[in-house]
């Protein structure tokens, strides 16, 4: 438990930041799992639409330091590899 002003005030922001952490980590794999799906779908076009907005939502998701940069350029990796397989 807590015993100082401050250490108080730091839980109550952790709190907050790891509910913030935890929503953005769900988009991420919101994003993920929708290119996969368009990918699954077979529409070459509307796959690589998805894969730009996802790509963008990665980056952001890494910039922020919730997931780690090399984490992200994997996901990147592998959905685009499953893009280009698709053709």
């Amino acid at each position: 438990m807590a015993n100082t002003a401050q250490a108080r005030k730091r839980a109550r922001q952790a709190v907050k930041q790891n509910a913030h952490n935890s929503s953005q980590r769900s988009a991420l794999r919101t994003a993920i799992k929708a290119v996969r799906k368009a990918i699954e779908a077979g529409d070459k076009a509307a796959a690589a639409t998805i894969f730009q907005a996802s790509v963008s939502k990665i980056d952001s998701i890494a910039d922020k330091k919730i997931i780690h940069k090399n984490k992200a350029a994997r996901h990147k990796s592998r959905l685009a590899s499953a893009l280009k397989a698709l053709a």
